[in-house]
């Protein structure tokens, strides 16, 4: 949801135009006034979809958990992440993230909840993100896209916490997702789940 010309916002658009587009992002040009006063020219990536992110938990001692790892081309280099997507704007955030579950890992999941939504790149981009648990866990058979070449990693929670605070880790939302379950299990407000 854009913020441009909102009663009290401290930015003033003056033009806007789109300068690229294609099947996943527009890019626009836009000429402000910043907050203070002067005149700018701003840059901004827009999302043709969200982001959908799943910690897929097993009810085990060790809380194992799975994670992703694939080359990213933006970023010249391997990843490791929790499974995650894009989903169409206006699409359920819920059934994408069952989708890129299977697609990804092979599982399907008894129990989900949504756990949190993030802004992705705020000071270039709309993009945002969901994050979901996802628990009762039944293996199946993955169903990658032409594009993925992914390895799967399935460890104990604490080992991606690990991962995560060693900087092995660096998708930020697989980062955030992995920290709010730090959180929750460190608050016992884990079992509340769905």
């Amino acid at each position: 949801m854009s913020n441009e010309n909102k009663p009290g916002s401290a930015w003033r658009t003056l033009s806007n135009r789109e300068i690229y587009d294609n099947p996943w992002i527009r890019v626009e040009e836009h000429r402000v006034i910043n907050p203070s006063g002067g005149e700018n020219q701003y840059g901004k990536v827009c999302f043709k979809s969200f982001a959908v992110a799943i910690l897929a938990l097993e009810g085990d001692a060790d809380e194992h958990t799975y994670l992703v790892g694939q080359e990213r081309y933006t970023l010249g280099r391997y990843s490791w992440e929790i499974p995650m997507g894009g989903a169409p704007l206006g699409s359920s955030a819920l059934q994408s993230a069952q989708r890129e579950l299977k697609e990804e890992t092979g599982l399907n999941a008894g129990r989900w909840r949504e756990v949190m939504q993030l802004d992705i790149s705020n000071s270039v981009t709309d993009e945002y993100g969901v994050v979901f648990h996802a628990r009762d866990l039944d293996q199946g058979e993955t169903q990658f896209e032409e594009t993925e070449d992914i390895s799967i990693r399935r460890l104990p929670f604490a080992d991606a916490l690990g991962m995560a605070l060693k900087g092995e880790i660096t998708d930020a939302l697989s980062v955030a997702a992995i920290l709010h379950y730090a959180y929750e299990c460190q608050q016992g407000s884990t079992r509340n789940e769905l």
